[in-house]
């Protein structure tokens, strides 16, 4: 399953409609009829995603928000309000309260869809960085938090400079942002000296120019200085499959009737609290624990990281049901590199071998040196065929690719052996530890090693 979908609404038809359209897209689904029953849903099992109507017995969409926002537990959970074009001022009132949007009826499918995709993702990649920074504050080594915030800059990408001008004029006054602009093409120029803190992409209403402009999306998310600057799309004129593609491609929140001050405030000012947040937790683990969780020679985190990190990831798992994938890898015959060639050229090989094993994983997942020449991943949210798959690619990347070492006439050719465990398991009721599964992969790795080496082995549980 892809997420758990809490549906809140009075009408079960309504109900009904939204779960057969989540479930074939592989979300589970659980339902509440009330405000009183979806609480009781929330507290019981917490979802990745609320839809509630933005009217329900005992509340709304808006009151549902603020009992979420009140509390640290459920504070950052996304709530999707549905509603019906004459409730505008509830539409209003549920984003003031912290709704992510208020998708109005009839309901295109394929907008709901690509709300819900963008939802969950953006509700997983901050639960990575949470674990992260509990790590890290149960090492004793977070950063306190900033006093205050600086200024933030945003800006507008239109390819009608009056437009832009007018909306900056009307946008100023509900808006503590330094406001520029720029055209498309400026777009990336206007970073240059220092990234903004969100882009407010305008689409044209033309379809053919508008899935042009999709395609600066792709390219501010590739930029090194702008990928994780916030981004909303504004669309003057509605076309559900343009929006869902936008979000898909990475815009964080979208405005599918064309410009609005105080709409468009509202969702920069979330914009930006996230971005600050997660700016926060990027610095902490960055600057937190460069100096003690890290090793010097690689880069990569050290055994005195990774292991609480395994510990957190196993535990999430096991509480929201999801897979995760362990493996543990050494290169083969490492020993005759540093008889060989010397220290130095095995120290290059390690940092060379460190930065292929990145360049196959994925940022949200891990990768530690916990000893010479072994290596520790940890693949969040990862079954059994996605890590084979990924494993397969090192076990290429390693042996297919001599290693360009200076002082050597040659490039050195290395192989690495992975073991592999996928979790969670239960053994006589109860689910493995974190441990477990890592003693697993070694067991598996020492077996790939007494069976020729360069290879793959998935740890299988004892007969």
């Amino acid at each position: 399953m892809q997420g758990t979908i809490l549906i809140a609404d009075a009408i079960a038809t309504n109900r009904i409609a939204l779960k057969v359209k989540l479930c074939a897209a592989y979300y589970h689904v659980v339902q509440a009829e009330d405000m009183e029953e979806a609480l009781a849903c929330l507290r019981e099992n917490p979802p990745d995603l609320v839809i509630c109507a933005l009217t329900l017995p005992g509340g709304g969409a808006a009151d549902l928000c603020r009992v979420l926002k009140a509390s640290p537990d459920t504070a950052q959970l996304p709530v999707l309000a549905i509603g019906n074009s004459d409730q505008a001022v509830d539409r209003f009132t549920a984003l003031e309260a912290g709704a992510s949007d208020v998708l109005l009826k009839p309901l295109d499918c394929t907008l709901l869809l690509g709300r819900t995709r963008s939802l969950i993702r953006a509700r997983n990649a901050a639960d990575e960085w949470e674990m992260r920074e509990d790590t890290t504050r149960a090492l004793g080594l977070a950063e306190p938090a900033a006093e205050f915030t600086a200024r933030s800059h945003c800006v507008i990408i239109h390819s009608d400079s009056a437009v832009s001008v007018n909306w900056a004029k009307q946008l100023r006054p509900q808006l503590r942002a330094r406001l520029t602009l720029a055209n498309p093409e400026e777009a990336i120029r206007a970073a240059a000296n220092g990234p903004p803190d969100a882009f407010v992409l305008v689409l044209p209403k033309d379809p053919v120019p508008a899935t042009a402009a999709l395609r600066l999306i792709s390219t501010l998310r590739a930029n090194a200085q702008t990928r994780h600057t916030g981004l909303l799309v504004v669309q003057l004129a509605p076309d559900a499959a343009l929006a869902a593609t936008a979000l898909d491609l990475g815009a964080d929140d979208l405005m599918t009737e064309g410009f609005n001050p105080a709409e468009m405030a509202l969702r920069l000012h979330a914009i930006l609290r996230r971005k600050r947040m997660t700016d926060q937790l990027r610095d902490t683990v960055r600057t937190g624990l460069k100096a003690a969780v890290f090793d010097p020679l690689t880069g990569l985190h050290n055994r005195r990281y990774a292991l609480p990190h395994l510990d957190h990831i196993a535990e999430h798992a096991v509480a929201t049901a999801r897979p995760f994938s362990v493996m543990v890898a050494d290169l083969d015959h490492f020993k005759g590199i540093n008889d060989r060639y010397g220290h130095a050229a095995g120290d290059s090989v390690l940092v060379q071998t460190a930065e292929r094993l990145r360049n196959n994983l994925r940022g949200m997942d891990l990768v530690a040196r916990i000893g010479g020449e072994e290596f520790l991943i940890v693949m969040p949210g990862t079954g059994l065929a996605d890590a084979e798959k990924t494993a397969a690619a090192i076990c290429a990347d390693i042996g297919n690719r001599g290693f360009v070492v200076p002082g050597t006439p040659q490039p050195i050719h290395v192989t690495i052996s992975i073991g592999l465990s996928v979790g969670p398991v239960e053994e006589e009721g109860h689910p493995l530890s974190a441990e477990a599964l890592m003693a697993r992969a070694d067991r598996a790795l020492y077996t790939a090693k007494t069976h020729g080496r360069n290879r793959v082995n998935l740890s299988r549980p004892a007969a």
